[in-house]
């Protein structure tokens, strides 16, 4: 039986897009409560975490740059 769920990067671009989750942290930890491994190494990148913020933005959700985000 193959695993089909999608992977962490696509998840959480679905999340910035349309979900709750207001920040990367947000993201972050629904992508942790979903079972994702290694979510802070998918997304601790300059360029990913610009990226769901502006996917964030897009969706009317002010970016804000979380501690960890630095």
């Amino acid at each position: 039986m193959s695993d089909t769920r999608i992977g962490t990067i696509e998840r959480a671009f679905q999340l910035a897009k349309q979900g709750a989750c207001r920040s990367v942290s947000d993201i972050r930890e629904r992508l942790t409560a979903e079972g994702y491994q290694g979510v802070f190494s998918h997304l601790n990148g300059m360029s990913i975490r610009r990226q769901l913020n502006a996917a964030l933005e897009a969706r009317g959700v002010a970016a804000t740059m979380d501690t960890d985000d630095e």
